[in-house]
């Protein structure tokens, strides 16, 4: 009789523990992928999770967007005030055959090109003067990026007043020239300074 009314004893004892196992394990705990569907179809104006911007990577930039996004310290305004000091310092420094300055200056294919005007002049036993009867006017034309390499091309517009002299004596010329000048620096350098690597003619 004992055993009996123990055997009744555990066989309630497991049913009230298989009863509390599954009203835990049939419970939903934490999110369930139906609800992501469920979020779907919710009904305007419910709570909406934030979607966050991709970060931006600068692909796709160009032009100055390109420049600034490498180089975030870059100001247009403030290069263009350091290329016009930059243009009347080569073109003086062109005039007067200071090869020195130039150097520092140009690119050597520029320099190259600036260097064999100089001969030439001194060749024919001439000097040469400049004097700048108004501060030039630098305007940006166009700006690129290639690989680590910033590129900015500089409209100039300059009036300026050349002492000559020579074997034929002096002469004094007044002159205005529109001009392109493409200046350069390596973004990935510590050297802040732009060379200027490309000169072209330009419609004044």
């Amino acid at each position: 009789m004992s055993n009996v009314l123990e055997l009744i004893i555990f066989a309630g004892l497991a049913a009230v523990v298989l009863y509390q196992l599954y009203s835990v394990l049939g419970r939903r705990v934490g999110r369930q992928p139906e609800d992501a569907a469920a979020d779907k179809a919710a009904v305007p104006g419910g709570p909406v999770t934030p979607v966050l911007d991709a970060p931006d990577d600068g692909v796709g930039l160009t032009g100055l967007p390109a420049v600034k996004h490498r180089d975030p310290s870059f100001d247009i305004s403030r290069f263009l005030a350091g290329a016009k000091g930059a243009y009347e310092m080569i073109v003086r420094a062109f005039a007067a055959g200071d090869r020195e300055t130039l150097k520092n200056l140009l690119a050597p294919n520029v320099m190259s090109s600036f260097e064999a005007g100089i001969d030439a002049r001194e060749a024919s036993g001439a000097t040469e003067t400049v004097e700048f009867l108004h501060a030039p006017r630098a305007d940006m034309e166009r700006a690129e990026l290639v690989g680590d390499a910033a590129r900015i091309t500089v409209r100039f517009l300059a009036e300026f007043r050349s002492r000559s002299k020579g074997p034929e004596g002096e002469a004094v010329d007044d002159k205005r020239t529109a001009e392109l000048w493409t200046f350069e620096r390596n973004l990935k350098s510590r050297d802040p300074n732009w060379m200027l690597v490309h000169v072209d003619a330009a419609e004044a």
